[in-house]
């Protein structure tokens, strides 16, 4: 195991991964959020460089952590050799199996390797499974012409709207939930559409792999465009900081897999795939 520290070493991580799109996306991400600031507080570790074969990002041993937050809590994985995956993930320090977490990552291995070494370790995993999107450079127009006529204003999200998007975000409802999110709006890009009281009405915000996430809008103002509008700006906002702009949504969701062709985003070929490891100690108190 080699945690890599030096900022050199990260930039050219960076260019690496780049090239080994779209299985790369979401180790990329989180590298990149590293090297610009590192807001949360992550480190990499590989089995070797500069040819390695496996890496995973993590958060650093130092950082403060709560042992049922598996949003926080979490590793993205990007292997070239599925078996150093499963060394790295077998040699002790690399992760921390006393806690919930969660392993993030686009290749089709990613779940039977790490199940076998959870379940040798007594962890229960979940898994969920989603197409995966990538957004090139935009050409679409932004027209914000019908949010002037009805006294509605492009905005971005504040701390203090945690508590309605961790209330309305299929994956919330707890406090760890509450936390994240609240740290990701204070971290990373998000747009949202709010009312004449400055209430949101529409959003999506990015996460620690800068994956675009939670695109919502309340039942009584959609089929608006508001969506399109949040994501569109939401895309443009990522590009203009050179991050890379990417998504996950369930296979049958039709009305976003419309909005992401009519947004000239590329359905990958690979599966985004999120686990949930979960030791004997904490069965029954996490939600997935």
């Amino acid at each position: 195991m080699l945690v890599l520290n030096c900022s050199t070493k990260l930039l050219t991580l960076e260019k690496v991964l780049r090239s080994h799109f779209p299985e790369s996306l979401k180790v990329y991400g989180a590298v990149m959020n590293i090297n610009r600031g590192n807001p949360f507080q992550k480190e990499v570790v590989l089995d070797s460089w500069p040819n390695f074969k496996a890496v995973i990002t993590r958060r650093q041993k130092e950082a403060e952590t709560d042992n049922l937050d598996h949003y926080t809590n979490a590793y993205a994985v990007f292997y070239k050799d599925v078996r150093a995956y499963q060394q790295l993930l077998e040699e002790q320090g690399v992760i921390n199996w006393d806690q919930v977490f969660q392993i993030q990552g686009l290749q089709s291995e990613l779940y039977d390797v790490s199940k076998t070494v959870a379940t040798s370790k007594q962890l229960d995993v979940k898994l969920a499974s989603f197409k995966a999107a990538f957004f090139p450079q935009l050409s679409p127009p932004l027209d914000t012409s019908s949010l002037m006529s009805l006294s509605l204003k492009l905005s971005c999200l504040s701390v203090a709207d945690a508590d309605l998007l961790n209330q309305t975000w299929s994956r919330g409802g707890n406090e760890q939930c509450r936390r994240y999110i609240a740290k990701l709006i204070s971290c990373f890009p998000s747009v949202c559409v709010r009312d004449d009281k400055g209430n949101p009405v529409s959003w999506s915000f990015t996460d620690q792999f800068a994956t675009m996430c939670h695109g919502y809008t309340l039942t009584e103002h959609r089929r608006k465009g508001y969506n399109r509008l949040v994501a569109l700006t939401l895309v443009r906002k990522l590009q203009s900081q050179g991050l890379p702009c990417q998504g996950n949504f369930w296979d049958d969701n039709e009305a976003s897999i419309r909005l992401l062709k009519s947004l000239h985003a590329e359905l990958l070929p690979c599966r985004f795939f999120r686990l949930i490891l979960t030791p004997a100690t904490f069965s029954g108190q996490v939600r997935p």
